[in-house]
């Protein structure tokens, strides 16, 4: 896998023959920024972990991203990375270089066989402008290395220079996208999420022989619940049949709080029932789950599959 079509014109194969002299082969004195500075400055910048060896040699002409008895590497003959320097005028031109075979393995191009192949070089491209103004490079210090390439057509391994010059823009224009965003927004907080305790249950103590007196008779009432945790009343105005469980009582509060009531008296919020704008289905009832069941005007409880499933009926 290449950058340059004019440089690395190289297949896998040949090169795996002569990886193992390229490993043993030792690492000459770099010009600044060293590779090795450049590529942990590319893994900050995208959040990622280097899962590869980066080996300077002279027994490969330019750079390449290769696998080697399931070992990931990332070779580059330092002479070459020197003369696109020069040829570009800038140091970003061989840092461009390294993010693009970076972006090989990253993306997970190494990991197929079959060479190079122009949609991925042209991925790697994108990749290398991406990084490169993340790290801080104009778009004409990003596209440096490409620029001194004459122009070629496309071949069966490597697009023609213009869509590469294209595909790094891209990737450059995206990450320029991110940063002005986040410089106009206020920056977010560094302080940790805190965890939450779990919210206190609110139940209620039911008390099915007292009567709340009405405004009209003494000798009317209406069924009411306690708050085991504030000690208000709540007023019971209907209960829920579900025809799969009848002998589970469920109620619905005056504050439109649906409750299930134990053996012992005791009840316990389970949903809470809402109003729609639909003239069939005027409620809806959704529990703790999320799970909505709907409630004609009549009181007959449906579920999403349209299968009636309970009544909802007065307390008296």
């Amino acid at each position: 896998m290449a950058f340059l079509p004019r440089f690395i014109s190289r297949l896998v194969a040949p090169l795996l023959l002569v990886l193992p002299l390229a490993l043993a082969a030792p690492a000459q004195a770099q010009t600044a920024p060293a590779p090795t500075d450049v590529i942990r400055e590319i893994t900050d910048a995208v959040g990622l972990k280097a899962r590869f060896e980066l080996r300077a040699t002279r027994e490969v002409d330019n750079a390449a991203a290769v696998v080697y008895n399931g070992k990931r590497f990332l070779l580059y003959n330092p002479d070459f990375l020197n003369s696109v320097n020069r040829a570009g005028h800038t140091d970003w031109a061989g840092i461009s270089i390294l993010a693009h075979e970076m972006g090989h393995h990253l993306n997970g191009h190494t990991l197929r066989a079959g060479g190079s192949q122009p949609a991925d070089e042209l991925e790697a491209d994108e990749f290398s402008g991406f990084v490169l103004r993340k790290l801080g490079a104009s778009l004409a210090q990003a596209q440096a290395a490409m620029a001194t390439v004459p122009d070629a057509d496309d071949s069966a391994t490597h697009p023609g220079r213009t869509p590469r010059l294209a595909a790094i823009g891209q990737g450059w224009q995206r990450a320029n996208s991110q940063l002005v965003a986040s410089a106009r927004a206020a920056a977010p907080s560094a302080a940790p999420a805190v965890v939450a305790a779990p919210p206190a249950r609110e139940t209620y103590a039911r008390q099915p022989v007292r009567r709340y007196p009405t405004a009209q008779a003494d000798d009317e009432g209406e069924m009411v619940a306690v708050s085991q945790n504030t000690g208000g009343a709540v007023r019971l105005v209907g209960q829920l049949t579900f025809r799969n469980d009848p002998s589970q009582r469920y109620y619905l509060t005056n504050a439109l709080k649906v409750v299930r009531v134990d053996e012992d008296d005791n009840a316990e919020v389970v949903g809470r029932v809402t109003r729609t704008t639909n003239e069939t289905f005027p409620f809806v009832l959704t529990d703790g789950q999320q799970h909505r069941l709907f409630i004609t005007a009549r009181g007959d409880v449906y579920d999403k599959a349209g299968q009636r499933v309970a009544k909802l009926h007065d307390t008296m």
